[in-house]
Order: C-alpha cells, then structure tokens, then sequence
C-alpha cells in the first residue's frame, strides 16, 4: 500500500458515501454509532459524493482518508474498500480494480433507500406532546 501513488489510493474509493454516514460516539463506552443519515453532499440517487474535490473544505469534520491515516480509523464501516485493503493487504472482489461491478456489486445490506440525507432531517423530528 505504501508505495500507491495518490491516483491509485483515491481509485480504492468506490465513492459508496459509507464513510458520509452521520456518526454518534457513545461518551462513556467510546463506541461509535452510525445512523441513516448522510452527509447533505452525497447523492443519493447516483450514489457519490457531488463535491468530491472540495468536501474537505466544504465539510470541515470530513476527513480525507490517506495511506498515512487509515490505520488510526477504527471507526471507517467494515465493508470500506480502504480499509480492507489495509486489513487484508488486498481489495474487495466486488471492486472494479478486481474485476467486479463496484457498488452493484456491494452487500445488499447497504439500503440507500432508507438513507435521509441532513438537509432533510428534520423531516423525521417527531412533534407533539411528551413521550
């Protein structure tokens, strides 16, 4: 992996937006949390981030993910194809540099329709009376 150029690190993205999910960190245990929310930036409908280039400007908490850094990010979804690289020393079957489909060819478990992005969450506050 260390000896990557900077286009093919960012060519193991398969730009899934797993990483642009909205994280909660459990103050006491430390354990991270995901939700189904998504960063306002990721499209939902093409699957990708729409500003790529610019998403760390953008978004400040988001984090480019760097051969320096993956090891220090615990909290990156198991299915990151950076991840299993650096876990495994190899890439995903499913990935297009291993000849698969990319994120057609993804575990079913990522349902994209049950993802709301941020901008929309306020959508699913629930008014009323207390509980």
């Amino acid at each position: 992996m260390s000896d990557f150029s900077e286009e093919e690190w960012e060519a193991v993205c398969c730009r899934c937006g797993l990483c642009c999910l909205v994280k909660l960190q459990d103050d006491d245990t430390e354990d991270i949390y995901y939700t189904r929310v998504i960063c306002r930036y990721f499209d939902l409908a093409n699957k990708c981030c729409k500003e790529y280039e610019n998403r760390c400007k953008l978004v400040p908490e988001c984090l480019k993910v760097t051969q320096n850094n993956i090891n220090e990010l615990e909290w990156m979804p198991k299915k990151c194809s950076y991840r299993i690289l650096n876990e495994t020393g190899d890439l995903p079957k499913w990935h297009p540099l291993q000849g698969g489909e990319g994120l057609s060819d993804l575990p079913k478990n990522l349902v994209y329709d049950n993802m709301v992005d941020e901008e929309n969450v306020e959508d699913f506050i629930i008014e009323g009376e207390s509980f």
